[in-house]
C-alpha cells in the first residue's frame, strides 16, 4: 500500500487526473525534479568538426573527468546549423566504442597470433625496419648519373582521414627527409580526378563555389552523386534552392534518395557521362542558347588553334591528332594554341614538344594568343567544338547512355534555362564521376557546360565536388601524393632535365604569365621550412635532397610494387587498402609478400589482419605460417582526441580542438611522425653519407606540449602559413613569400591561416541578413575567398552582371575591387588595364583587368585544354575498359591511354564477353562511411544497415529465380563473393548494342570486421586507371551472378 499511496501523492500523471493543473506543480515529479541536463556536468567543452565525410559539420564535445560525455551538432556552424547526418549522430559511441584498441599489437613473422607490447618497444623496433629498409634500397643516381636520391622500398598509404599538420609531417619526414616516394592517400583513389579535370579549365583543382552558395541556384544538376544520402546535410542547401524555385536535376544508373527529391531525374548506363554532356554541350552549340557576353571574353572559345589539330570526330580511327602507336601514347604538338604553347596550370602541365618548352611559354610573354572573336576561323575553339560534338545528338546520347530523348532535351533545355545575368546554376559531383578511366574528361565537360553558360564565378554557380573524406582537400592540398609537393607544385622528376639543376627545375615549372610566374618563391619557401639553415644558394636550396620520381608510384603501381617484391615495408595511416583499393586479393597477396608493415587505426582492420582471415587465406592459397610480414598494429587517436585542422570539401579550413586524451597507448599521427623522425634523426646522426643529410637537416624543431609528447599543432599550422626567416615572424599572406631564401612556408595556398593568429579557429558566420559569405567562419584557401574566379561575376568594364547576382564589383572612386567576398583578383588592378606587349608581359602584367582566371597562362577558362591532360584537350566518349559491348560513336572503342595493368594476377573482360554480361557498380550508404571501419562497430549505424547486398532489377531477378535476401554469388575474373540479393526498381534495364542491359548496384563498405559485415565489393574490381591520375575505375565493370553461396571462397558449381 505504501507504494501505492507513494504514486499517488508524488506522481504527476495522478494528480493531473483528480484535475491539478498540468501547467504547474501537477506537471513535476520527484524523480523528474532530481534530473539534471547531462550537458551540466561537464567540465569542458570543445568545438571539433565531423571527422567522416569532408561537408565539414561542426560538433561540439562534452567532457568530464577526460572522457567524453556528449557530442552535438554545432548550431553556430553556417555549414550544419546545429544538425548531423546518421553516422556524425554517433560520434559519442565511436568515441567511446569498446571496440577500440589501447595496446600496440604485434605479429611476428610467421606467427598465427597477436601479442601485446609496449608502444616505445615497437617504436624503436619500427625505425630499425625503416633504417636497414632504406639503406638497402636507397637509389643515389640513375645509370646516366641524374640525380634522384630516393627508395622505392618503403611505402606510405593514408592521409584523407587525417589532419593537415599530419599530412604535412608525413611529407615531409617520409619525403623531403628519407626521400620516400611511393607516399599516397585516399586522394588517389576517390577524387584525384578532380585536380585535372577542373585545374585544366579553370586553373585549380577544387569546387570553385561554397555549400551554402547552392542555396542561391535556379537550378542545380546533380550528377556523379547521391547526394542526399552521402551528403545529406550539403543537400539541404539544394532543398532550400528549391523551395525559392530552382529546379533539380539527378542524372544517375540508380534511383534513389536524390532522385525523389529532384524534379528530373535520368537512368543512364554508367560510364556514359561524357557522351550526356556532350550531348548538352552540342544543343547549346546548335541552338545558340551559350551566352556570348560571358563566354567570348572569358573563356578561350575565340582562340586559334594549331591547323594540324583533328578531333576524334574527324577522324576514323576514333582518336585525337598526334597518336603515336610505337610510344602507344599522344605527342601533344597538334595540340597547341597557333604558333605557342600554352602551358596548363596543373602540377604536371610540362608535358614534351618537338620545340623547347621554355622557348616556346616565353612567346605568351610577347603577344596573347591569336583569337577571332568573330568566331568564324575554322581553327578557333568554338568551330572545333561544333564539330567534334556534332556526333553527339539527341538520338546519340539515347543509344549510347539509355537516356530517352525526350528527358534528355527536358534536361538540356532546363540547364540553359539558367544563365544569363540574372540566373545560375550549379553542378554537384562526387566520385560517381572521378572512378572511371575517362573520369578526368567526365569533370572536364561539365565545366564546359558550365562555361558556355557562364556559370563560374558567380553567387548560385560553379561546380562543387563533394569529397568523402574529412580533409581528403587537406591531403591533396597539403599532399601525401607522389606526383606533387604542397599547394600543387611538381614533385621533381628524375626522368625530365629538370632533375640536373634547381635552376633548370625552375626554368621548366615557372610559368611565363599568370600568377603562377610566383612559382621560385612558393619553392625555395617550401625548401627552406623543409631544411632550414642547412640549405642556401650554395647547394641549390637542397634540391637535390628532394627525392625524383621515376614513373607511376600511385596506389595502383603500389599494389603491383609489393606483388613484384619492390616494396619491402609499408605504412598505412588510417587507409584501410583492402577495403578501399582495386582488386582486393591481389592487394591482400601483396600484403603477404612485404617484409614488414605499420598499420595506424582506431580499431583492428582487414588491412592488419589480413594474414589470419584474408581471402587468399580463406581460399587455401597460403598459411599464416607461410606469411613473413612482421605487423605493427598502433591505436590511433579520433578528432577530438587531437588539434589540427581539416579542410573541407568548399577548400574551408576548420579547426577542431582537443578535448581529451585518446584511450591508452593511443596517440595521433603528429605524435607518430614526429617521434619517429626524431628516431630517424638519432640513428643517421653520425652518417657522413650525402644521401643521409636530408634526414639530418630536415628542420623537427615543434615544440612538445605534454607528458605523453604531443606536439603543438599549431607549431606546424604556423610553418604551413609561413614566416620569415630567421626571425620566424608569421607573414600575412602568400604576397609576402620571397625566393631569396628570407622567408618559409609550408603550404603557400594555405598561407594567410595564421597570420599571427589561427585564423581556422575563427566562428563569426554571417547572420540572417547576409552576405553569406561567411567570412568570418575557419578560413578558405587561397586568401579567404570562398568563390573561386569571382572577378568574373562582373562585367568586363566591372559591372555587377545584375544586382541580384553581384558579387564583387570594381570601385572607380576608391581604385580597388569591393564586394561581399574576398576578391579573386589582383585587388587593385583596373578593368580596362591592358599588357604592355611591346615592352614584355610577365606574370600578373601579362593578365589584363577583364580576364578573371588567374592560374591560368592567359587569364581565360579552357573549353579546349591545349595542355598537361594526357587524353586529349576535349572530353571524349569512350567506353569503360569493361564494357558490354561496342562504342557507338567511334571505332576506338575505350581510351586509347588508359593505364591497364594487364597481367595474370590482374586478368580483365573482354568488352562484350559473354561470361560477363551483367554490369556492376559500387556505391555508398548513409549510415556507413568508406571502407567501413568507423561504422561498422558502432551500433547504431551497424543495426541500420547490418550487411552487405546487392540491388538488382525485378527482371534480372526473375531470370535467376532469386527473391529479396536470397543469396546471390557475384563473380569477375578477379574473384567472387557472396551477398544478399534486394530486387529492386531502383536500377532500370537499359537497351544497349542491341540487347537489354542489367545492371547491378553493391554498396563497398563491407568485410570481414566489425558488427556489419559482409564481402569485400573490391574483390571483383580490376586495377586500371585514368591516363592522368591513376584513378581506378570501380563504377563501372562487367560481371556474372548466380544464386547460391561459395564454398572454400570460391565459386560454388
Amino acid at each position: 500500500m505504501s507504494r501505492v499511496r507513494h504514486f499517488l501523492r508524488n506522481w504527476s500523471l495522478p494528480r493531473q487526473a483528480r484535475g491539478e493543473s498540468h501547467h504547474s506543480d501537477a506537471a513535476r515529479s520527484e524523480m523528474s525534479e532530481g534530473l539534471r541536463p547531462r550537458l551540466e556536468q561537464a567540465d569542458d567543452v570543445g568545438v571539433s568538426v565531423c571527422p567522416y565525410c569532408a561537408v565539414g559539420c561542426s560538433t561540439l564535445m562534452y567532457a568530464k573527468d577526460g572522457r567524453i560525455i556528449h557530442v552535438e551538432g554545432n548550431p553556430d556552424s553556417p555549414i550544419n546549423e546545429g544538425t548531423l547526418c546518421p553516422k556524425g549522430a554517433t560520434l559519442f559511441s565511436l568515441h567511446a566504442s569498446p571496440t577500440r584498441l589501447t595496446k600496440v599489437k604485434y605479429r611476428a613473422p610467421y606467427a598465427t597470433e597477436w601479442e601485446e607490447v609496449p608502444l616505445d618497444w615497437a617504436m624503436e623496433r619500427i625505425a630499425q625496419r625503416v633504417k636497414q629498409t632504406r639503406d638497402e634500397t636507397f637509389v643515389e643516381a640513375l645509370p646516366d648519373g641524374t640525380k634522384v636520391n630516393h627508395t622505392l622500398g618503403i611505402a606510405s598509404l593514408g592521409g584523407a582521414t587525417l589532419d593537415n599538420e599530419e599530412n604535412y609531417l608525413i611529407k615531409k619526414v617520409f619525403g623531403a627527409g628519407l626521400g620516400m616516394v611511393f607516399i599516397e592517400n585516399q586522394a588517389r583513389v576517390c577524387h584525384s580526378n578532380s585536380v585535372p579535370g577542373l585545374g585544366a579549365s579553370f586553373g585549380r583543382g577544387a569546387a570553385t563555389m561554397a555549400q551554402w552558395d547552392l542555396a542561391n541556384s535556379d537550378c542545380v544538376l546533380i550528377m556523379g552523386s547521391n547526394m542526399a544520402e552521402a551528403h545529406p546535410i550539403a543537400f539541404r542547401f539544394v532543398m532550400q534552392a528549391k523551395e525559392r524555385g530552382a529546379k533539380v536535376i539527378h542524372v544517375d544508373p540508380r534511383f534513389t534518395r536524390t532522385s525523389a527529391l529532384a524534379d528530373i531525374h535520368a537512368s543512364i548506363r554508367t560510364g556514359t557521362d561524357i557522351a550526356f554532356l556532350g550531348g548538352v554541350v552540342r544543343y547549346l552549340l546548335e541552338n545558340d542558347l551559350w551566352w556570348r557576353d560571358w563566354a567570348i571574353p572569358y573563356t578561350n572559345l575565340a582562340t586559334i588553334i594549331d591547323d594540324g589539330f583533328q578531333s576524334p570526330s574527324e577522324r576514323q580511327d576514333g582518336r585525337f591528332s598526334g597518336w603515336n602507336a610505337d610510344k602507344n601514347a599522344y605527342d601533344y604538338d597538334s595540340w597547341q594554341y597557333d604558333g605557342m604553347v600554352v602551358p596548363s596550370a596543373l602540377s604536371e602541365h610540362y608535358l614534351n614538344t618537338a620545340e623547347s618548352f621554355s622557348e616556346m611559354t616565353s612567346r605568351l610573354t610577347d603577344k596573347p594568343p591569336r583569337q577571332d572573336s568573330t568566331l568564324q576561323h575554322p581553327m578557333c575553339v568554338y568551330q572545333i567544338l561544333r564539330r567534334h560534338y556534332a556526333p553527339y545528338t539527341p538520338e546519340m546520347v539515347e543509344e549510347v547512355t539509355g537516356c530517352p530523348k525526350d528527358l534528355f532535351l527536358k534536361i538540356a533545355d532546363t540547364l540553359a534555362q539558367a544563365s544569363g545575368p540574372e540566373k545560375t546554376g550549379a553542378i554537384a559531383y562526387a566520385v560517381g564521376w572521378n572512378h572511371h578511366t575517362t573520369g578526368v574528361q567526365m569533370i572536364r565537360s561539365s565545366t564546359l557546360v558550365q562555361q558556355l553558360l557562364g556559370n563560374v564565378g558567380r553567387p548560385g554557380a560553379g561546380i562543387i565536388a563533394l569529397r568523402g573524406h574529412c580533409s581528403i582537400q587537406g591531403s591533396t592540398d597539403i599532399p601525401t601524393l607522389y606526383n606533387m609537393l604542397p599547394s600543387y607544385l611538381p614533385q621533381p622528376n628524375g626522368f625530365k632535365p629538370q632533375a640536373r639543376s634547381y635552376d633548370k627545375f625552375l626554368e621548366d615549372e615557372t610559368m611565363p604569365t599568370g600568377w603562377w610566374h610566383n612559382f621560385p618563391k612558393y619553392m625555395t619557401s617550401l625548401l627552406r621550412a623543409y631544411y632550414g639553415d642547412a640549405v642556401g644558394p650554395r647547394n641549390e636550396w637542397g634540391y637535390h635532397w628532394l627525392p625524383k620520381i621515376v614513373g607511376d608510384h600511385s596506389q595502383l603501381a603500389l599494389t603491383l610494387a609489393m606483388n613484384d617484391g619492390v616494396v619491402k615495408g609499408l605504412f598505412l595511416t588510417g587507409q584501410n587498402v583492402v577495403m578501399g583499393g582495386s582488386n582486393s586479393q591481389m592487394i591482400q597477396r601483396g600484403l603477404a609478400k612485404l617484409d614488414w608493415l605499420v598499420v595506424r587505426d582506431t580499431d583492428e582492420i582487414e588491412a592488419a589482419n589480413f594474414w589470419e582471415k584474408g581471402h587468399p587465406v580463406r581460399n587455401g592459397e597460403i598459411r599464416p605460417e607461410e606469411i613473413g610480414t612482421e605487423v605493427f598494429l598502433m591505436p590511433a587517436e579520433l578528432s577530438g582526441e587531437k588539434g589540427g585542422t581539416f579542410t573541407n570539401t568548399h577548400r574551408l579550413v576548420q579547426w577542431h580542438d582537443k578535448v581529451v586524451d585518446g584511450p591508452g597507448e593511443s596517440r595521433s599521427e603528429l605524435w607518430f611522425m614526429y617521434h619517429l623522425g626524431q628516431r630517424m634523426k638519432e640513428l643517421y646522426a653520425q652518417s657522413g653519407r650525402e644521401r643521409d643529410r636530408p634526414i639530418q637537416a630536415l628542420t623537427l624543431d615543434y615544440p612538445v606540449v605534454n607528458a605523453r609528447g604531443d606536439i603543438d599543432a599549431e607549431a606546424v599550422l604556423r610553418e604551413i602559413n609561413g614566416y620569415t626567416w630567421p626571425e620566424r615572424r608569421q607573414i600575412e599572406g602568400f604576397k609576402d613569400l620571397k625566393d631569396d631564401g628570407s622567408t618559409a612556408c609550408g603550404s603557400w595556398l594555405y598561407s594567410g591561416c595564421y597570420p599571427g593568429f589561427n585564423k581556422t579557429r575563427a566562428r563569426e558566420a554571417d547572420g540572417p541578413e547576409g552576405p553569406g559569405s561567411h567570412l568570418g567562419w575557419a578560413f578558405a584557401w587561397p586568401a579567404n575567398r570562398r568563390t573561386l574566379y569571382n572577378r568574373a561575376s562582373a562585367d568586363p568594364e566591372g559591372k555587377p552582371w545584375s544586382e541580384k547576382k553581384r558579387l564583387v564589383w570594381w570601385d572607380e572612386e576608391k581604385g580597388a575591387w569591393q564586394g561581399t567576398d574576398a576578391i579573386d583578383f589582383e585587388p587593385e588592378k583596373r578593368p580596362d588595364y591592358r599588357p604592355d606587349w611591346e615592352k614584355g608581359a610577365h606574370g600578373m602584367a601579362a593578365i589584363r583587368g577583364d580576364e578573371p582566371f588567374i592560374m591560368m597562362p592567359d587569364g581565360r577558362a579552357a573549353l579546349y585544354s591545349p595542355s598537361g591532360l594526357k587524353d586529349g584537350p576535349l572530353p571524349t566518349h569512350y567506353e569503360p575498359v569493361e564494357s558490354p559491348g561496342r562504342n557507338p560513336l567511334y571505332a576506338q572503342r575505350q581510351s586509347p591511354v588508359a593505364k591497364m595493368f594487364a597481367r595474370d594476377d590482374n586478368p580483365l573482360h573482354e568488352p562484350g564477353d559473354p561470361r560477363y554480361p551483367h554490369v556492376l557498380t559500387t556505391y555508398r550508404l548513409t549510415e556507413h562511411h568508406c571502407g567501413g571501419t568507423p561504422t561498422r562497430g558502432v551500433p547504431h549505424t551497424a543495426e541500420l544497415q547490418p550487411e552487405g547486398f546487392a540491388e538488382l532489377p525485378p527482371e534480372l531477378a526473375a531470370e535467376l529465380g532469386v527473391e529479396t535476401l536470397d543469396w546471390v554469388v557475384i563473380s569477375t575474373a578477379r574473384g567472387a563473393i557472396e551477398t544478399r540479393a534486394m530486387v529492386t526498381e531502383r536500377l532500370r534495364p537499359l537497351q544497349f548494342d542491341g540487347r537489354w542491359i542489367y545492371q547491378i548496384g553493391m554498396p563497398w563498405h563491407f568485410g570481414w570486421e566489425g558488427e556489419a559485415t559482409g564481402d569485400i565489393a573490391n574483390v571483383l574490381t580490376a586495377a586500371v586507371g585514368d591516363p592522368n591520375t591513376s584513378m581506378h575505375e570501380n563504377k563501372s565493370l562487367t560481371c556474372a551472378i548466380r544464386p547460391g553461396r561459395l564454398t572454400r571462397g570460391v565459386a560454388a558449381e
